[in-house]
């Protein structure tokens, strides 16, 4: 395909992609080659918790690059320390690997329940999981996930990943064996619709897995880092995790990620976990620069009052359009609209003039809403006005 200028057909045909080629990003806005812009309630499916390129993380890049960008893996780096000294502190797990994906944190927490399992559950090995999750792409993370048709993708699968229904702690409970030893949990299904695991759930969890000495997996590759209101989402239940992992948000728009640890469930040797970019300086140094923001009180107080604005914005749409309903946590929204015309009201939201709404569809039904932590409330209401226009032109037709 050849959009203005560009020659696309040299990139891999991996997914449905618009005729839309982007050149600039600030904030919460993304310019593409025409010079046309979207206001972008997407963000990387909440990669960019501080917006398209941020002063801090411009800066912060520039400055590191003058430094050091990469020694190695083999040895020790400032950045990478200070990274996980900030995350360490405030997770209150001791331990921290850093990687460049959320599925490459979620298959280092397979790895590591599986030695522990080797070390001190008699060879343990399975990892209870859930219908309808997603923790990756790479061979393992997809067995893990729950993910409708990916059951019949690259045959065969790792084996391990039984699967339990969310919120229904019974059905965890059937699938505990001898061979069983952790649990593995989004906060939320975002893939899913942003289906909520519930609190008093989380809990329960976490109680089984003390019951039956398993680990308590969870990801927080899409929730963690401010998405929810909290610095993690398992702080609305008071949960603490034995591993947990981190990605999207914690690199403002970088690839890296995180896996967290506690002591006990510590258990890597030497050689049994690595890469050629875990504890890149370059990325870790962003991710304090994202840390060093999101983290503050005030930032995550911020975040909870434009939730509020966005969930009173979206309502209004809800009343007017006699949609079926919105629900979500902090800035990580679904829409309900009643009716199969997600992937429609997609479209013409992005190709309303003369500015777009970038917005997902999750489910045939859903929106998907995941604007940047730090929106202001102009964008908001701007979205709204956008969504309203896009709906009007789909359920009119």
């Amino acid at each position: 395909m050849k959009i203005g200028a560009f020659e696309t057909d040299v990139l891999m045909d991996i997914a449905a992609r618009p005729p839309v080629v982007f050149a600039e990003g600030k904030g919460s806005w993304l310019i593409d080659h025409r010079g046309k812009h979207y206001l972008d309630f997407v963000q990387g499916w909440a990669v960019n918790c501080l917006g398209h390129c941020p002063p801090e993380i411009v800066k912060t890049i520039a400055a590191q690059a003058k430094r050091l960008i990469s020694p190695s893996a083999a040895f020790f780096n400032d950045a990478a320390i200070g990274l996980a000294q900030r995350l360490s502190r405030l997770s209150g797990l001791e331990r921290v690997f850093l990687a460049s994906s959320g599925a490459e944190a979620n298959e280092g927490a397979i790895k590591l329940a599986r030695k522990w399992g080797s070390l001190h559950k008699g060879g343990a090995w399975q990892i209870v999981t859930f219908a309808d999750a997603f923790h990756g792409r790479t061979l393992a993370t997809m067995s893990a996930s729950g993910k409708a048709g990916w059951d019949r993708l690259f045959e065969p699968k790792v084996p391990g990943f039984p699967k339990a229904s969310l919120n229904d702690v019974e059905s965890v409970q059937r699938l505990i064996g001898p061979e069983t030893v952790a649990i593995m949990v989004e906060p939320i299904q975002g893939e899913a619709g942003v289906v909520m695991a519930e609190d008093d759930f989380l809990r329960e969890l976490r109680a089984l897995c003390d019951r039956h000495d398993l680990l308590l997996i969870l990801d927080e590759v899409q929730t963690g880092v401010g998405r929810t209101g909290r610095m993690f989402a398992a702080e609305h239940a008071q949960v603490r995790p034995d591993i947990m992992t981190l990605g999207k948000g914690l690199g403002g728009g970088v690839p890296l990620s995180a896996l967290l640890a506690s002591e006990r469930a510590s258990c890597f040797a030497h050689g049994d976990q690595g890469g050629t970019y875990c504890g890149n300086p370059l990325m870790a140094a962003v991710g304090s620069a994202v840390i060093d923001r999101v983290s503050q009180p005030q930032f995550l107080d911020g975040v909870r009052m434009r939730e509020e604005h966005l969930v009173r914005r979206l309502r209004e749409i809800l009343t007017r359009h006699g949609l079926a309903g919105e629900y979500g946590r902090g800035l990580l929204r679904a829409v309900d609209l009643g009716r199969p015309v997600a992937s429609q009201v997609v479209d013409a939201a992005r190709d309303l003039s003369p500015e777009g709404l970038l917005l997902n569809a999750p489910r045939p039904q859903l929106l998907r809403l995941m604007p940047a932590l730090n929106v202001d409330l102009d964008a908001i209401n701007r979205m709204a006005e956008l969504l309203d226009q896009a709906l009007a032109a789909v359920i009119k037709s």
